[in-house]
């Protein structure tokens, strides 16, 4: 429980660590802002699917000259966040089915697939067929190229060890309560879990209902009872959510916004 406690611990420093190095390109922060901004944009972000609100939330907190890169920093932080968890997830997920020969439909998957890449290509190319898309998608262009590798880099990296620290969180959960699986398969499933959750849309609220049906069903083939998987969601939910936003509650609430341009 311990290691439990410092892995949350370490899994929100690094979250504060990475968002204040992404804002230092633009603003310098201390460490005590960082915290600030990213646990009151959590708590701001609980009524909204995926955490879509936090981007919004973290805009507020500085001028709105700035609010626009922002948004920009922080979606370049969180899509690490996702390459990371599709990374490891696609290939946890790829050894879980493989091993368990777990029946998939992959008719369907595959349609899905096609069509999300047709329903992309044409918001690209209707973006790029307009003066005012193309100018957008310039924009963008400019603004990821103005990042240097080194702060990608390091934004990447952030992001694995989080990634690395609430997985392993789940795993010694398992351990805690005597689950009898090897470590390479727990490892599989748990990525699995993430992989699953990661892109199903779901009211940040309700993440631990979304988190515990997935891992429920992942370990069933592993014959763990799932009052334990749900336990072990419940403490990680406890841990890396609930503390953490009733912490940013109470900045939002003493939250006063930037009015300056």
């Amino acid at each position: 429980m311990i290691i439990v406690v410092v892995f949350s611990t370490l899994n929100w420093f690094f979250e504060i660590y990475k968002w204040k190095k992404l804002v230092a390109i633009t603003q310098k922060i201390s460490l005590k802002e960082s915290s600030i901004q990213c646990l009151a944009s959590l708590a701001t972000s609980l009524i909204t699917p995926n955490r879509i609100g936090e981007y919004g939330a973290k805009a507020m907190f500085f001028k709105k000259s700035l609010r626009k890169k922002i948004v920009g920093f922080n979606i370049i932080g969180n899509f690490y966040q996702l390459i990371t968890t599709l990374l490891f997830g696609i290939t946890g997920f790829t050894y879980f089915v493989l091993t368990h020969k777990v029946n998939l439909n992959f008719k369907s998957i595959f349609t899905i697939i096609i069509l999300s890449l047709i329903f992309f290509g044409c918001i690209y190319l209707a973006l790029y067929r307009f003066k005012k898309g193309k100018e957008y998608v310039t924009k963008i262009t400019t603004f990821i190229n103005a990042i240097s590798f080194s702060v990608n880099l390091k934004t990447f990296c952030f992001a694995i060890f989080r990634y690395l620290f609430f997985s392993h969180q789940f795993y010694f959960l398992l351990t805690l309560f005597s689950v009898e699986i090897n470590y390479l398969e727990a490892v599989s499933a748990i990525a699995s879990v993430y992989l699953i959750a990661s892109i199903v849309p779901m009211l940040s609220l309700l993440d631990i209902v979304l988190k515990s049906t997935i891992a429920v069903w992942v370990f069933s083939f592993f014959s763990v009872p799932a009052i334990i998987i749900l336990t072990v969601v419940s403490l990680l939910w406890f841990f890396n959510f609930a503390i953490p936003s009733l912490i940013g509650s109470y900045f939002v609430i003493t939250f006063k916004p930037k009015l300056s341009t």
